[in-house]
Formats: structure tokens, sequence, C-alpha cells
């Protein structure tokens, strides 16, 4: 296994980029984007010579914190909505 200096799930700044260009964009626009922004994860990890399985897990940790920023993006809007 290779040590991360910055995991991919800590990457605040780039989780929140992600997340407020997902609220703007819908359908093949989102999907665009999303594939855009894996094959360039993982291109930067591997580059760092992490392996697949790595590659993989710290992807799938990017895509669950994204997912949970869109997730208070959406409770937040709810509650303004509410109000």
């Amino acid at each position: 296994m290779s040590l991360l200096a910055f995991p991919a799930d800590r990457r605040t700044s780039e989780i929140r980029r992600c997340a407020n260009a997902l609220l703007q964009l819908h359908g093949e626009a989102a999907n665009r984007f999303w594939r855009s922004e894996m094959a360039s994860l993982a291109t930067a990890l591997k580059s760092q010579g992490m392996d697949e399985s790595e590659i993989s897990r710290q992807a799938a940790l990017f895509m669950h914190a994204v997912q949970m920023e869109l997730q208070l993006a959406f409770e937040a809007e709810d509650v303004n909505a509410s109000a």
C-alpha cells in the first residue's frame, strides 16, 4: 500500500468544487464532468505510483465525500426553503 500525503476524501476544496459543479450540471453534462474528474484523480494517483486497488479505494472515498457534500447542500436548501 502506498503512503498518501493527502487522502482523496480529505481534499476538502476539491470535494466542494466538484459538489458545487454537480449542483449546477444535469444529465449528460454532469456525467461527463464526473467521469473527467474521476479520470483526472486516477491519473494523478497513478503518477504518484499508486497501485490499481488503492486508486479504486481512493476514488470510492472521494466519491463518497462528494456525495456527502451534495447531501449537505440539499439539506441546507430544504431548510432555507421551509424558513
